[in-house]
């Protein structure tokens, strides 16, 4: 009853007033050069460049220096009406101050992402798509979807939506190090502070009252961060990009719906004797298995496991998880799905024309694993939804607002979406002299995220609920699934494109 009702309240989410009033102020941006933390200033610089009391004053404060955040930083750098705001990026990540490099023949990090044309196309337009293609990665153009009962699969092309490419398979180091390099280009006015957020104050009616001269009324309506170091400062708008466990949403008071699923997930590395080009995945009676291309013979596993089967997974020898891999992907659990229940050429001559090109190639076996090249990692699987996105001076993006189930690769791309929708929201608040934090600007974010975001979650928990059951007549049902999105060019091409990062539905357009 308890996962009806959350359920319930999540997808009321949906919902979501699509409607906001602009509120106008002269509140211009605070002019504050990119200057080194603890730097001293006279007073004549605080006053021109908005520091009070030697209290730093920003227009935005970016709590959480990950791809996601870095993502927001950048798109912000690159838009003519946002690249003369001030910037903190507040993260204790030595990456972000180290200047680390990525060698060519460093080993390859379990961490991956699979980005999509639609954040490829982000990447691209802020500049950080070049340093992308300076290390390891890899396009894929077909994906290949089956269940281990045998009765059906889907074989994806690109070509099958008029696209060069389905994604491209990246390190999470890699992007990281990327959107850091394009950042480091750009002429803007940031400031990172290698440390953590302790606490932060909001305004109120009351306090905002309370000031008595007009400079301490202004500060007095901007949000106040402390910080783990001892530093104090100020901002217009807090956007807190600190993951699942956000401190900015908890600070903030904003409650989450959501649960846990009894599920793990073990990533690592693996390689092949060949290169392998092709995105795989298949659907085991405790969860899928995906083997991901990420370029130079290596490919990246993503299995998911009851917790017990993660643990066991994780510490056994190498030759035995290789083998282990191999019967997954190959006959364990069932056969190979090569004669289908309804039959191909049924279902081809039924929807002609209207039959994909890559409904015609045959089933394929993905390339065997030879040897593990990373460490093994585990982690608990979980569904978390902020109930709201924004609130007056605060606004949450990527896993800080929202967490999904792997199994199709949306997670990082969900966040990359809110950077580039909260970016074009800032930057239309800037073109009417808006106020950046207050809520009802804000809330057009909040209205463009959340319905795409709702739908996205519900769309990957049917998935997971829908083959976490092992029923006759539902594997049929399933199996009737796989082979009508095989042949039906029109559902197909609309599968494809809302996976690559487009906002039409499936059915729907």
């Amino acid at each position: 009853m308890s996962r009806f009702i959350a359920t319930r309240r999540l997808a009321s989410n949906i919902f979501v007033s699509k409607s906001a009033t602009r509120t106008f102020c002269n509140d211009a941006p605070s002019k504050l050069n990119d200057v080194p933390h603890g730097s001293q200033f006279n007073k004549e610089l605080e006053d021109e460049q908005g520091f009070t009391n030697d209290i730093p004053q920003y227009d935005i404060a970016i709590v959480g220096g990950g791809m996601v955040g870095m993502a927001l930083a950048c798109s912000l750098a690159s838009m003519p009406l946002t690249k003369q705001l001030s910037i903190a990026i507040i993260d204790s990540n030595p990456a972000l101050t180290n200047g680390s490099s990525i060698k060519k023949d460093d080993p390859p990090d379990p961490r991956v992402s699979t980005v999509t044309p639609a954040t490829i196309s982000l990447f691209k337009g802020i500049g950080a798509w070049q340093y992308v293609e300076q290390h390891r990665h890899a396009y894929f153009d077909r994906m290949q979807v089956w269940d281990y009962t045998g009765f059906g699969y889907t074989r994806y092309n690109a070509r099958d939506a008029d696209k060069d490419v389905l994604g491209c398979v990246v390190e999470n180091k890699v992007l990281h190090k990327s959107l850091l390099s394009c950042l480091q280009n750009k002429d803007f006015k940031k400031t990172i502070y290698p440390t953590r957020l302790s606490s932060m104050s909001l305004p109120t009616r009351s306090s905002v009252s309370a000031a008595g001269a007009s400079q301490s009324k202004s500060l007095a309506n901007l949000a106040k961060l402390e910080l783990s170091d001892g530093t104090n400062l100020y901002a217009k708008l807090v956007v807190g990009a600190d993951g699942s466990k956000s401190h900015v949403r908890e600070l903030a008071g904003i409650k989450t719906t959501g649960w846990n699923y009894s599920q793990s997930a073990v990533i690592c590395t693996v390689e092949h004797s060949a290169e392998n080009f092709c995105a795989w995945q298949r659907f085991l009676p405790a969860g899928p298995i995906a083997l991901l291309p990420i370029g130079d013979n290596f490919s990246n596993i993503v299995w998911t496991m009851s917790p017990k089967e993660a643990s066991n997974h994780k510490i056994m020898s190498e030759d035995d998880f290789v083998k282990a891999v191999n019967h997954a992907l190959d006959f364990g659990y069932g056969p190979h799905p090569e004669s289908q229940v309804f039959g191909s050429g049924v279902l081809s001559s039924f929807f002609r024309p209207d039959v994909t090109s890559s409904a015609n190639e045959g089933f394929e076996l993905p390339p065997k694993v030879v040897k593990v090249a990373s460490q093994r990692m585990a982690f608990p699987l979980s569904l978390m939804h902020a109930n709201q996105y924004a609130s007056k001076r605060v606004v949450l993006i990527g896993d800080a607002a929202h967490t999904v189930h792997p199994l199709a690769g949306q997670g990082v791309n969900m966040g990359y979406g809110d950077a580039a929708s909260l970016s074009n929201v800032i930057a239309d608040g800037v073109a009417v002299g808006s106020d950046i934090g207050e809520v009802t600007l804000l809330k057009k974010y909040e209205a463009d995220r959340k319905t795409a975001n709702i739908t996205m979650m519900a769309v990957l928990d049917g998935f997971q609920k829908a083959y976490s059951v092992d029923f006759g007549p539902l594997n049929i049902l399933r199996a009737a699934a796989f082979n009508g999105a095989n042949v039906f060019a029109p559902l197909k091409k609309n599968i494809i494109s809302y996976a690559s990062g487009e906002r039409r539905l499936p059915f729907l357009s």
